[in-house]
């Protein structure tokens, strides 16, 4: 209980404060991570190459034609109800072989990405780029973490996360798994058909279900997971909803169909992003040829998400803009007046969509904004004379708050990679108005090492949060956390810290597509995130936690984190000695304003 008090001096304080109550600040204890034990068993020999389809659609179906300019397609999917406790064993690592992992890509027809024409707009030069301050924000103290889904059969994991009130899912390719927030293996199944079942097997997934996806729907109350598959001539946008709070149980899931026509010709969907808001569920990818080796831009579908979350039939529209790639979509907080996505614009731009009205007309908007020019390394070193493959410039995510939308990538800086994020002010766009950068930074993991994979997300406050991959000539790769708070110097990121180095060197070839990071919905200020690390037996994903640093409280003069009759003695004392401990105001002079800081302070208690 608080109390307030008014005008009180030195002789009465300390009588009138002692029915106040005082506060201990808490702290997560940093948990011990988890012993790491070698995937066992042997993956069956794949034969390379597109895969059939075990349960194909009709090939007279019709199928969606966004071929017209501001097209939309519109349909339904059925949906599988199933309960996860019936899947036996409930934990089923993906069995790997001896050798290095098989790359995802073996099973896809060829393609290549283009880049975005920014239609020659001009980088704002004069907009100044943060930079990385000396000081530590995040609270090291705060931080947990657990090893994550080991190394799976497939490469790169391309990593993602979603957290519940008491459950963090993961996906990789091609698994997914579940655990207590301590660490502890719930759950964890292949998403295709050599599961047992697959995760995604009862809806008619075969073999190849590849770049899942997932997040924890904090309106709903449910987690989420995507995966796509592409065979020889079908494609499919798979989705699952739990019916809770809880992965354990049933889910709601559904197989629906992706082949998009254009002048004929026909697309599969790549690269996908996940988003949702209070209406819908969203999925973009990049759309490349089926029967051809063309590029149609990138594909949205909305999903009706009052459908999935009663297990009904699914609603779902899709969209393209054939003069974008690699979009991502947007996870949003508050009143939204579009769903937002957004993409890589060509170097000194980037795209930002607004899909209106999206349950009853639809329609995608979009609009490019000068950043700071930039550009990408593409690559960068690792202990031991390797280098990493790191894709390219590319949106990596995008979360949306009040207002303010954060979008990251990563950045050639003096011939190194770093983290650059950028947040916008999307104001009524794409309703009126434009958007505006408000504040941008580049993120400096240190002298010499690259930093790669951001992901960023904020908080309830509006701090904001990032995680990013990190390796060098002379180190291994690892995962590093960032933050900032709302109230700091615009542009600025706090040092990083270092959640887990990889233990052995090496991790020379592809090193995924993407990190990720969420929020815990049951504080709206702890950041949970998920990255990569190279372990003695290849690949494995590390889970972490952490909080930004507890502001100082003032009126502990103990320092013991516990407001109490002790910090109230020592307040009564210093200011009766004329000790400057009691000098709350900072301005050099002991009078009744401390006395009424201290008291203000004190029954505020300790954040």
């Amino acid at each position: 209980m608080k109390q307030t008090f008014k005008n009180v001096t030195a002789g009465v304080l300390a009588a009138a404060l002692l029915t106040a109550t005082g506060c201990q600040t808490s702290r997560l204890s940093r948990k011990n991570s988890k012993a790491q034990a070698a995937p066992v068993s042997a993956f069956p020999d794949v034969v390379r190459g597109v895969l059939e389809d075990p349960h194909p659609l009709p090939a007279e179906r019709e199928i969606a034609d966004l071929t017209a300019p501001g097209a939309v397609a519109h349909g339904t999917a059925e949906v599988s109800i199933i309960d996860t406790r019936v899947f036996s064993p409930q934990i089923a690592p993906a069995p790997v072989g001896q050798g290095q992992p098989m790359g995802v890509k073996v099973h896809l027809p060829p393609h290549t990405t283009p880049r975005v024409n920014d239609n020659n707009v001009g980088g704002l030069q004069d907009f100044p780029v943060g930079t990385t301050r000396d000081d530590f924000l995040v609270d090291q103290g705060s931080i947990t973490q657990f090893a994550g889904i080991h190394q799976t059969a497939w490469a790169p994991p391309d990593p993602s996360i979603a957290v519940g009130p008491n459950h963090v899912v993961a996906t990789v390719n091609m698994t997914v798994a579940w655990y207590t927030k301590d660490g502890t293996q719930q759950f964890e199944q292949i998403l295709g058909s050599q599961g047992s079942p697959g995760f995604f097997e009862p809806t008619g997934a075969g073999d190849f279900t590849f770049d899942p996806k997932c997040f924890y729907d904090h309106y709903a109350n449910r987690f989420v997971v995507l995966a796509l598959e592409v065979y020889s001539s079908t494609a499919y946008i798979t989705i699952a909803v739990s019916d809770d709070d809880d992965p354990n149980g049933i889910w709601y899931k559904y197989r629906t169909d992706a082949v998009i026509n254009v002048s004929g010709d026909t697309f599969w969907w790549d690269y996908p992003g996940l988003g949702y808001d209070q209406d819908a569920y969203y999925v973009c990818g990049n759309l490349f040829g089926l029967n051809n080796g063309g590029f149609a831009g990138v594909g949205f579908r909305v999903f009706d998400k009052s459908d999935m979350l009663t297990g009904s039939p699914v609603n779902f529209s899709t969209l393209r803009d054939p003069n974008g790639a690699s979009a991502q979509a947007v996870q949003h907080f508050g009143n939204n007046n579009a769903a937002f996505f957004a993409s890589e614009g060509g170097g000194s731009t980037i795209k930002i969509y607004g899909i209106t009205n999206p349950l009853t007309s639809p329609s995608l908007n979009s609009t490019f904004v000068t950043v700071p020019s930039y550009s990408t390394t593409g690559s960068a070193p690792v202990q031991g004379g390797g280098s990493l493959f790191i894709v390219d410039g590319r949106i990596m995510n995008v979360n949306w708050r009040d207002g303010k939308l954060l979008v990251t990538h990563h950045v050639a800086s003096g011939g190194v990679s770093q983290p650059r994020w950028y947040e916008f002010d999307t104001g009524s766009w794409p309703n009126s108005g434009s958007i505006t950068l408000t504040q941008s930074g580049n993120v400096n993991p240190g002298s010499g090492i690259y930093g790669f994979f951001p992901a960023i997300y904020s908080n309830n406050a509006g701090d904001i949060g990032m995680v990013f991959g990190t390796s060098s000539f002379s180190q291994p790769t690892g995962v590093s956390v960032t933050a900032r708070k709302a109230s700091d110097p615009a542009g600025t990121m706090a040092a990083p810290v270092q959640i887990r180095q990889s233990p052995v060197a090496g991790s020379d070839g592809r090193w995924g597509d993407y990190f990720d990071i969420a929020l815990d919905p049951t504080d709206g200020t702890t950041f949970w995130v998920v990255g990569e690390t190279q372990e003695s037996f290849g690949w494995d994903t590390r889970i972490a936690s952490f909080r930004l640093e507890t502001p100082p409280c003032p009126a502990d003069l103990t320092g013991d984190g516990v407001l109490d009759l002790d910090d109230i003695n020592a307040f009564v004392q210093a200011f009766q000695n004329g000790d400057l401990l009691a000098d709350l105001t900072g301005d050099g002079v002991l009078d009744l304003q401390d006395i009424n800081e201290f008291v203000q302070d004190f029954t505020a208690g300790c954040p």
